[in-house]
């Protein structure tokens, strides 16, 4: 992973990401090419996959924070309970 992509934004990643896969589908590239490109899009893969991990944890947070709150206000939420 270079110093780069951890400044990386999950959108240029996924963008790079597209083109990646896109050049390697295309075929034409010789092998020390297409070695360097998978390579690339090793890295890109996991640049995405950390964002939205982190995205999911702050999401469960968040969840987690709102249904705290409504325990402590004595709300509950009834969804997939199975009572109507």
């Amino acid at each position: 992973m270079t110093e780069t992509d951890t400044s990386l934004g999950y959108e240029q990643a996924r963008d790079e990401l597209i083109e990646v896969v896109r050049r390697l589908e295309a075929g034409g590239t010789s092998l020390e090419e297409s070695l360097a490109l998978w390579e690339r899009g090793e890295e890109l893969a996991q640049v995405c996959r950390r964002w939205l991990e982190g995205a999911r944890a702050r999401l469960d947070s968040a969840l987690a924070a709102r249904e705290a709150g409504a325990d402590e206000r004595g709300e509950r939420d009834d969804r997939g309970s199975g009572d109507a």
